[in-house]
C-alpha cells in the first residue's frame, strides 16, 4: 500500500514538473519577444527588425523553421529585379516626340523669309540716286548718278553681291543695302551729281606703316603710295578675274618697264612695275574705258594715267607691295 502510495505521489510530481517545464518553454519565447518589444502587449506589436534580433535561447530551433523577415524577399531588397517607377521611361521610350522637339523639326523645315527688296530694274528717285553714288564711292559704278535703276545699275550691284557672297540678284534688297551702308558714307551733293567720287580711306595693312610701299586694297580697290606711314598719292585700281586672281601678300618691285608691251597677250602695258612673275602694276586704256565691268589678267590696274606716271617716276627696283583685302 504505501509502496503504490509513493508510486503514485512519483508520477505526479513526475508530471507536474513536465507541466512545469512545457510551461516555462513556452512562455519564455513568447516573453522574450515581448521584452524586446514595447514591455507589454502582443507579439505582433513588436517591429520584425527586433525580433530578428532578439536571441530566442531555448526557442531558436523554431525561430528557423520559418524565414524570418530579414531572410525573406522585399522589393527594396532586390531593385534589380523589378525597376523602380523612374527607371520605366528608359526601359520603354515614348513614341510620341516631345514638344521642344517638334518645334525644332518644324523650325528647321520651315524655310527662311527673303529679304524685303528696296529697289529693282525700273526703280527712280533720290534713293536709286544715293544707291549709285555709294556704289561709285567703292568703284562699282563709273557713270554719273541718274536716279534711274537701269540695267548698268543692275550690273554693278550684281557684282557687289557677289563679291560678297550675297545671292547675286541684281536687285537691292535689305541684306545688301545694309551691307553698302556700313561700307560708304553718305554721298555729297557734288556726289549725287555726279561731278565728283569721294572714297573711303582704306585702313593701311600693317605692313604698309614702314619704309617705301605700295599699299594696295582689294576691299576699297585702292592702290596707296605710301612712305613711312604717311600716304602720298591714291588712286584706283583693277584686279584679276577669278580665273586670272591677282596674288596676295608681300612682294618686291624687281623690274619697271615704261613702254611694256605684253609678250603673251600681245597688248600695252604701260608704266609696268613687276613684282611677283608676270603680275605688274600699270595703266590700262581698257580700265580707263569700262572701268570695273572687265578684269585684268592678273595685273594691278590702274586707269589714272597721270598718277601712275608720276607714281612710276617715283618707285623704285626693291620698294615693297602689299596685296591685301
Amino acid at each position: 500500500m504505501l509502496r503504490s502510495s509513493s508510486a503514485i505521489r512519483t508520477r505526479s510530481i513526475r508530471g507536474a514538473a513536465a507541466a512545469a517545464v512545457v510551461l516555462a518553454v513556452t512562455a519564455g519565447c513568447t516573453a522574450q519577444a515581448v521584452d524586446r518589444g514595447a514591455g507589454a502587449g502582443k507579439p505582433g506589436d513588436a517591429s520584425p527588425g527586433e525580433l530578428s534580433a532578439s536571441p530566442v535561447a531555448v526557442g531558436q530551433g523554431t525561430a528557423s523553421a520559418s524565414p524570418s523577415p530579414s531572410q525573406s524577399p522585399s522589393l527594396s531588397a532586390s531593385p534589380s529585379e523589378k525597376p523602380s517607377p523612374s527607371e520605366k521611361p528608359s526601359e520603354k521610350p515614348s513614341k510620341s516626340p516631345s514638344p521642344s522637339a517638334s518645334a525644332e523639326s518644324s523650325e528647321s523645315a520651315s524655310p527662311s523669309p527673303s529679304p524685303e527688296i528696296l529697289m529693282q530694274r525700273g526703280a527712280k528717285g533720290d534713293r536709286v540716286r544715293e544707291l549709285q553714288a555709294r556704289l561709285a564711292q567703292i568703284g562699282w559704278f563709273d557713270a554719273a548718278p541718274t536716279g534711274v535703276y537701269g540695267p548698268v545699275t543692275a550690273k554693278a550691284v550684281q557684282g557687289f553681291q557677289t563679291k560678297r557672297g550675297l545671292p547675286a540678284t541684281g536687285a537691292t534688297d535689305a541684306v545688301t543695302w545694309q551691307r553698302l551702308l556700313g561700307m560708304t558714307t553718305k554721298p555729297t551733293r557734288e556726289e549725287l551729281l555726279g561731278k565728283a567720287v569721294r572714297k573711303p580711306a582704306a585702313k593701311p595693312d600693317p605692313r604698309c606703316m614702314k619704309g617705301r610701299v605700295l599699299c594696295i586694297s582689294k576691299t576699297t580697290r585702292t592702290l596707296s603710295w605710301m612712305i613711312d606711314g604717311r600716304v602720298l598719292s591714291t588712286m584706283d585700281v583693277r584686279f584679276g578675274s577669278q580665273y586670272t586672281p591677282t596674288r596676295e601678300g608681300t612682294f618686291d618691285v624687281y623690274w619697271k618697264s615704261r613702254d611694256h608691251v605684253s609678250t603673251l597677250y600681245d597688248t600695252p602695258m604701260p608704266y609696268a612695275m613687276f613684282f611677283s612673275g608676270g603680275q605688274a602694276v600699270h595703266y590700262s586704256a581698257d580700265f580707263a574705258a569700262r572701268g570695273y565691268n572687265g578684269a585684268s589678267h592678273g595685273c594691278v590696274n590702274v586707269r589714272d594715267k597721270k598718277k601712275i606716271a608720276a607714281l612710276f617716276d617715283q618707285v623704285r627696283n626693291g620698294d615693297k607691295v602689299v596685296i591685301y583685302w
